[in-house]
């Protein structure tokens, strides 16, 4: 008889192995929930599981309040805002994160939007295509060298793209993150500023910073009129960051020169999307995160943290540690060292 169940709640990988020769190695039944599934399909497979990855569907208080014996959930990437975190602290489930899994991919597709706005790559693919040849279209380009880029956040993804920018001679590299030290920025050759001075001050920005209550629309309308006007923007990290209203209006009116979008408020992004219109955004359907080796790595990760769970160890990220803590006091187990927090900016 298995000692564990465990629901996989996952629809975008060709297959499961990775997962399943983790848990079945702690001895845990692991069950493949498909996909479509309802509110009630999802309480239906996961009410009796001991642990439960899930990628987009949402945990709300409502599907957490009916598990009766999870122990952890297990978010497939960075973020976790599809986790009502503060039902499954209530309920004493710890959800773990894989913060470390695709700083290369998610700074890579980074880089490639960052480049693609500034040389205008996709708007003169367009053209060509279309058997234009005109240099004029599309305002002017301007050169890398010299500038300064921004970062909002500086956890691992970013200061991974940070080196990747530093062959470009930058004049000037910021960074508003309130949870890193100071040193650590300086060490790479960073600056920390506050936000206002981040915006005001960089030709680019890239945003790398989870979506929470703080930071759901951290870049409205206020903040994008403090930025030149020939600054380009790109997210990776969640689409809420930024209120897509108030950066299409910004784009319409010149308020910035362009965007590189890799993660939309709404996704997938609707056909009536006025981003649709515009020839100063870049697009894509975020997959910042994947490549083979990431997808591999995450996929093992998210389950080494259900098993580490499971049979009593710190997993490497928790968000919600407080309910390690309680288990291990309630056991009359040491903690060990201490988990890692989770860290925003990803997928």
């Amino acid at each position: 008889m298995p000692r564990f169940r465990v629901v996989l709640l996952e629809d975008r990988f060709v297959h499961h192995d990775p997962e399943t020769s983790v848990l079945e190695a702690i001895g845990a039944e692991v069950i493949e929930a498909g996909t479509n599934l309802g509110e009630a399909d999802i309480l239906a497979l996961c009410r009796e599981a001991d642990g439960i990855t899930v990628n987009l569907v949402p945990m709300n208080r409502s599907v957490i309040s009916g598990l009766n014996k999870c122990r952890v959930i297990a978010r497939y990437g960075v973020g976790y805002d599809n986790v009502d975190l503060q039902a499954a602290t209530a309920k004493g489930i710890a959800v773990v994160n894989v913060p470390d899994y695709c700083m290369e991919d998610v700074s890579d597709q980074a880089f490639a939007l960052f480049m693609a706005c500034v040389r205008q790559v996709a708007l003169r693919d367009r053209e060509v295509r279309r058997g234009h040849w005109n240099i004029t279209k599309g305002g002017p380009m301007f050169r890398v060298k010299g500038k300064t880029f921004g970062l909002v956040g500086y956890g691992n993804i970013p200061q991974t793209l940070h080196r990747k920018l530093k062959g470009f001679e930058l004049g000037r590299v910021l960074a508003f993150d309130p949870f890193i030290p100071k040193e650590v920025a300086e060490k790479n050759g960073a600056e920390l500023v506050d936000l206002d001075t981040l915006l005001k001050e960089s030709d680019f920005l890239s945003i790398h910073a989870p979506l929470n209550e703080k930071t759901r629309h951290l870049i409205g309308k206020d903040q994008l009129e403090l930025m030149k006007r020939e600054a380009i923007l790109v997210n990776t990290s969640r689409g809420g960051v930024v209120d897509t209203a108030a950066l299409c209006d910004a784009l319409k009116r010149g308020v910035i020169r362009g965007a590189g979008l890799d993660v939309h408020e709404q996704e997938p992004l609707p056909a009536n999307s006025p981003l649709l219109e515009l020839d100063t955004v870049v697009l894509s359907d975020h997959i910042g995160w994947y490549s083979e080796e990431s997808q591999i790595e995450l996929q093992t990760k998210a389950a080494q943290g259900v098993a580490d769970v499971l049979t009593g160890k710190t997993p490497r990220s928790v968000v919600n540690q407080e309910v390690l803590k309680r288990s291990q006091s309630e056991r009359g187990t040491p903690g060990g060292s201490p988990p890692r927090a989770a860290e925003g900016g990803g997928q």
